[in-house]
């Protein structure tokens, strides 16, 4: 049964202490593959469906066939804010029972701008402890979804794909190699990718993009950018 059917008739798995999302659909809209694949994990560890958009675009064409039960909304987008499509469901009738905004970059900033547009919440990168992915979203469902009795909290935490990180990089350093980078987008992106990787090199550099990018600051950043590339590639 997909999530269309489920909401028709009404029918949603009861959530367990073990799996306390089960029934529950979240739609991710994130570009990075790699906080996708993280964020993947936590859904698939905690029993909820998971549905991604890359793209603002892409997040339109999932809401015209479905609503789904919690929305995470990074604020960087190849095509514009994140905090437009948060406005747009926070004022939408009937509302995404939950609605989180989530970033990288300028997390206390990013934060104050989510739930400023409406947001219930806000998961800042990296998010890989299942006990605080479910408890954000827990917070925020009505009672009657919840599990019915205490559960321990899982403190483990999950490990994306390096291959996920290799995308993101590869990305990356095709943005690098334009004539114009966009900057705008290119640094919270980069900002983002690398706290969730937690290479904090790569999140220094990133952090120094702010302004114009000398030419010998570019080949620096496509660099290490290269270098990345190489080592997942030999993993």
């Amino acid at each position: 049964m997909d999530d269309t059917d489920s909401n028709t008739f009404g029918f949603r798995p009861r959530p367990t202490a073990q799996r306390p999302l089960l029934g529950l659909t979240v739609l991710v809209v994130e570009d990075s593959r790699f906080a996708s694949e993280a964020l993947r994990l936590l859904c698939l560890r905690s029993g909820a469906r998971i549905r991604r958009a890359d793209s603002l675009a892409s997040a339109e064409r999932h809401l015209q066939v479905y609503r789904p039960s919690v929305a995470i909304v990074d604020l960087g987008l190849p095509d514009g804010s994140g905090l437009d499509l948060i406005r747009s469901l926070d004022r939408a009738n009937p509302r995404v029972p939950v609605l989180f905004g989530t970033s990288g970059a300028e997390r206390e900033a990013a934060e104050t701008a989510s739930r400023d547009a409406g947001a219930d919440g806000f998961l800042p990168k990296p998010l890989e402890t299942l006990a605080a992915f479910q408890a954000a979203i827990l917070g925020h469902l009505p009672e009657e979804i919840q599990p019915m009795r205490p559960r321990a909290a899982d403190t483990s935490t999950v490990h994306p794909d390096e291959l996920a990180y290799r995308e993101d990089l590869s990305h990356a350093s095709e943005l690098l190699k334009m004539e114009r980078p966009p900057l705008g987008y290119l640094r919270p992106f980069l900002i983002g990718v690398a706290r969730v990787a937690h290479d904090t090199d790569l999140e220094a550099r990133a952090m120094g993009m702010a302004g114009e990018l000398t030419a010998p600051d570019r080949r620096a950043l496509q660099a290490i950018l290269s270098d990345r590339i190489s080592r997942v590639a030999t993993v």
